[in-house]
């Protein structure tokens, strides 16, 4: 995943946010909200949008979560199954991305841009998520 436009993926229990970057990897935007409808068609539909926008790899935010006794099953331990079921159906190179407070900065984006309260957000989160990526990646964190 050394060039080439990215897909920015959060995962949601109701809907999956889509978002991509540049092909420089410099600003990520966000792209649509999947609602969610089986796992085929879901899988279909971020593979068809992978395809349209030419990306070469796939960020998808994980909530991890610290302190957690072994043994409880996470939000966590839902995405990566879903991402090992996805990883199924695609050819790219997919990497787990932290995903914590994407929300949070996903309402404050929502306001900034004069979203309406009920409008849903899962599309900020994930150019949030891709975006801190993006900033990890160029500051040489990663």
């Amino acid at each position: 995943m050394t060039n080439g436009k990215l897909l920015g993926i959060d995962h949601g229990i109701k809907r999956i946010g889509v978002a991509v970057c540049d092909e420089t990897r410099l600003i990520a935007r966000e792209l649509t909200i999947i609602k969610r409808k089986s796992k085929k068609e879901d899988f279909d539909k971020i593979n068809r949008i992978a395809a349209e926008e030419n990306v070469t790899g796939i960020i998808i935010g994980v909530p991890l979560s610290y302190g957690v006794a072994p043994g409880v099953h996470t939000q966590a331990d839902t995405v990566r199954l879903w991402v090992e079921r996805f990883s199924a159906t695609s050819e790219l190179p997919i990497l787990l991305w932290d995903e914590q407070f994407s929300s949070e900065d996903a309402k404050e984006l929502a306001k900034l841009k004069r979203r309406k309260a009920t409008d849903h957000i899962d599309d900020l989160a994930a150019r949030i998520i891709l975006q801190s990526y993006l900033d990890a990646l160029r500051d040489g964190l990663i």
